[in-house]
């Protein structure tokens, strides 16, 4: 069982995103990768709601089902690789399915918070002004807060430095 409260982000860190890299091509996997990853998942749902409060979005990195999960199904860059991982972790490739499943299965929901980043044609960033802009491109929050973005990403990177 995964820990509980502060805890949390070490449990993505040190769990969680190996076993989503696991099922993606090694190229997709960098230390910007993990830091986009921790800051979006900090900043979307803090790694405690698995589920929008009163929103339809779900998993950590806060996917909508007529949103993320179909754009990286039909994304040329990211579809195959989402077909893939979806069918090795078990599930049907649709959209309905993989948005039911990313409210409890946290490796999936990594995976496609993932390729979502693989889509956006530029490189990952380095700074925190440029990852913030990465994250509203892919994202596209419908209430972004700026205000918090600076320590998500700082912990994020603090938490990657050695990987």
């Amino acid at each position: 069982m995964p820990p509980l409260g502060a805890k949390m982000i070490d449990y993505i860190h040190d769990h969680i995103i190996p076993a989503a890299f696991s099922f993606l091509p090694k190229k997709m996997d960098s230390r910007e990768a993990r830091a986009m990853l921790l800051a979006i998942g900090l900043q979307e749902s803090r790694f405690e709601h698995r589920r929008q409060i009163g929103g339809p979005a779900r998993g950590f990195w806060q996917f909508e089902k007529g949103g993320g999960v179909v754009g990286v199904f039909r994304h040329r860059a990211s579809k195959l690789y989402a077909v893939s991982a979806t069918r090795e972790l078990g599930y049907f490739d649709t959209d309905a399915t993989v948005y039911e499943a990313i409210q409890h299965n946290d490796v999936l929901a990594c995976v496609f918070a993932r390729l979502l980043l693989w889509t956006l044609p530029q490189a990952l960033p380095t700074t925190q002004e440029k990852a913030w802009g990465q994250y509203i491109e892919a994202w596209r929050p419908g209430k972004p807060h700026y205000e918090t973005w600076g320590a998500f990403y700082e912990r994020a990177e603090e938490i990657t430095k050695g990987d």
